[in-house]
């Protein structure tokens, strides 16, 4: 079935919207002040929440795979934020080493924006897209794991024109 178009337009206006909320709502946050129930109705439920080895719990928003952002929220034991990091960024693309396993990878990075298994390479790839320079392209960071030990074997990158 078709969607008539005004539905497919306002869709779109909403998707489009989407990383400009982000950006007011990442300005109105600070550390040391915001609590995580203004977090929690600025930002929605979290796509994921890794609990730290200190007792601390950092909650993850993902914006794959159309976005090019994860933010990653830590809170302390008093509930308000104690840090905020966007980490689809060219410093954490450094830190993935080999032999890291998916949850650290998923800590690391967030939610991939997709994940294929390529059997014949014995590989399983989770690709970002991620910010490029030139805007007319897409660029995404892939980090490939051995299916048969389960770690990372490598990471890579590519580079595409919008379409």
């Amino acid at each position: 079935m078709k969607l008539p178009a005004w539905i497919t337009a306002a869709a779109t206006a909403v998707i489009a919207a989407l990383p400009g909320c982000d950006y007011v709502n990442m300005q109105e946050m600070k550390a040391g002040i915001t609590m995580q129930a203004e977090v929690r109705a600025r930002m929605g439920e979290p796509g994921f929440v890794h609990h730290n080895d200190d007792g601390t719990a950092t909650w993850e928003y993902a914006r794959q795979p159309n976005g090019t952002n994860c933010y990653m929220i830590t809170f302390g034991s008093n509930q308000v934020i104690s840090k905020i990091e966007q980490v689809l960024n060219e410093a954490n693309y450094g830190k993935a080493r080999v032999g890291m396993s998916k949850d650290d990878i998923r800590r690391l990075f967030g939610a991939p924006g997709t994940k294929q298994v390529f059997n014949n390479l014995r590989e399983e790839i989770w690709e970002w897209r991620i910010e490029g320079i030139p805007s007319t392209e897409e660029t995404y960071f892939m980090v490939h794991f051995d299916t048969e030990h389960g770690g990372v074997k490598k990471t890579s990158s590519r580079v595409q024109p919008k379409g």
